[in-house]
C-alpha cells in the first residue's frame, strides 16, 4: 500500500500544468511561490505514510521480549567441601568464602524462591531439601565442613535428584530449576564422570552454572606423624566450563570473594529473570496518531499560498 501511494504522489507531481500562468514580473513570483524542490513540500507526505506505516504496524498487534523478574523457581546450591576447600589462597578460607557470600545470595533471592543445599566431598549428601524455608538452608551452609574427596558428576546428579522432588508452584505445574555448582578442584571419588553427571541435567533440562574457586597456587598443609605435606590444589576451571556449557548454564572463575561475589550477583540475575512477550501495540498507535497530527500541521504550514 504505502509503495503504491509514493508512486501515485511522484506521477502527480511530475505531471505537467494544464492551465499556464501568465506574469509578468517572474521574479516577484518566485519570491511568493516556494519551490516545488523543496523538501518542505514533501515533509507532510512522509510524515503521513510514516503515521500510516505505524498504525498498521500497530493492528497487527506486534510484541517484543522483555526481561521480567520471575516469581518461582527452585535453585539448588551444589557446594565442594573436599579438603581442599581449606586452602587459603581465598581468604579467610575457600570454604569460609563461599559460606559468607553464599548467605548474602540467599538473602538477594526472592521469597517465594525454593532452596536446596547439596554438600559433596567422596560423597554428595543433602544438606536441605528444596524449601522457601530459608532458614533452613542458611543453616545447612553454616554447617558445612571440609571433608576429602570430590565426587563432581555424583554431585551433579544429587543436584538433579534434589530439583526434580520439589513442590510444585502455586500453578501446580514444576517450577523451573537451576543448580549453582561452586567446586575447587578436580574429580577424585564417585561413581557418575562429571560429564555423565552433567548430561543427566541435560536430560531434565536443568542448566548447571559452575564456579571455579582458587587459585593456581592454591595449596593445601596436612600434618601427620609430624610431618607437613603440602599438597597444590588449583581448581579444575576446564571441567567446570564444559559442565556449564553442556548443559545451558555460565562458568565462572573466581580467584577472590571479589570475584566469588560477583559470580554470585550476576548467576543472581540470572536465574531470577525470565524472558517474556509484551505486546506493543498501544505505542504504535500511539505514535501514529501524533505523526497524523504532525502530517496536518506541516500540510497547513507548507502548502501553497498566492497573495
Amino acid at each position: 500500500m504505502l509503495p503504491l501511494l509514493l508512486l501515485t504522489y511522484r506521477r502527480l507531481q511530475r505531471r505537467p500544468s494544464r492551465y499556464a500562468v501568465r506574469y509578468t514580473n517572474l521574479d516577484v513570483l518566485a519570491s511568493v511561490v516556494e519551490s516545488t524542490r523543496s523538501w518542505r513540500r514533501h515533509a507532510g507526505l512522509g510524515l503521513f505514510l510514516l503515521a500510516l506505516a505505524a498504525l498498521l504496524v500497530g493492528f497487527a498487534r506486534p510484541s517484543m521480549t522483555r526481561l521480567a523478574d520471575r516469581e518461582e523457581a527452585t535453585i539448588v546450591l551444589v557446594i565442594d567441601v573436599s579438603g581442599s576447600m581449606q586452602a587459603e589462597d581465598v581468604e579467610p578460607t575457600r570454604l569460609e568464602a563461599a559460606q559468607e557470600v553464599v548467605r548474602e545470595f540467599l538473602a538477594g533471592l526472592p521469597k517465594r524462591f525454593q532452596v536446596g543445599v547439596v554438600a559433596f566431598s567422596e560423597t554428595a549428601e543433602v544438606a536441605a531439601p528444596a524449601t522457601e524455608d530459608r532458614r533452613l538452608a542458611i543453616d545447612a551452609i553454616d554447617y558445612l565442613y571440609p571433608q576429602r574427596g570430590t565426587a563432581i558428576g555424583d554431585a551433579i546428579a544429587r543436584g538433579v535428584e534434589v530439583a526434580r522432588a520439589a513442590e510444585p508452584g502455586t500453578s501446580g505445574v514444576d517450577r523451573p530449576a537451576a543448580i549453582l555448582f561452586l567446586s575447587d578442584g578436580s574429580q577424585t571419588e564417585g561413581v557418575l564422570l562429571p560429564m555423565e553427571g552433567a548430561a543427566r541435567a541435560k536430560s531434565f533440562k536443568i542448566p548447571v552454572f559452575t564456579v571455579a574457586l582458587g587459585t593456581p597456587e592454591g595449596i593445601v598443609e596436612f600434618t601427620r606423624f609430624g610431618s607437613t605435606r603440602i599438597i597444590p590444589v588449583p581448581p579444575d576451571k576446564e571441567t567446570m566450563r564444559q559442565i556449564a556449557a553442556t548443559t545451558g548454564g555460565r562458568f565462572y572463575e573466581a580467584d577472590s570473594v571479589g570475584d566469588l561475589r560477583e559470580a554470585y550477583d550476576k548467576m543472581g540475575s540470572l536465574v531470577s529473570k525470565v524472558e517474556r512477550k509484551q505486546e506493543v501495540t498501544f505505542a504504535f498507535l500511539a505514535g501514529g496518531l501524533v505523526l497524523l497530527l504532525g502530517a496536518a500541521a506541516a500540510a497547513a504550514i507548507t502548502f501553497p499560498r498566492l497573495p
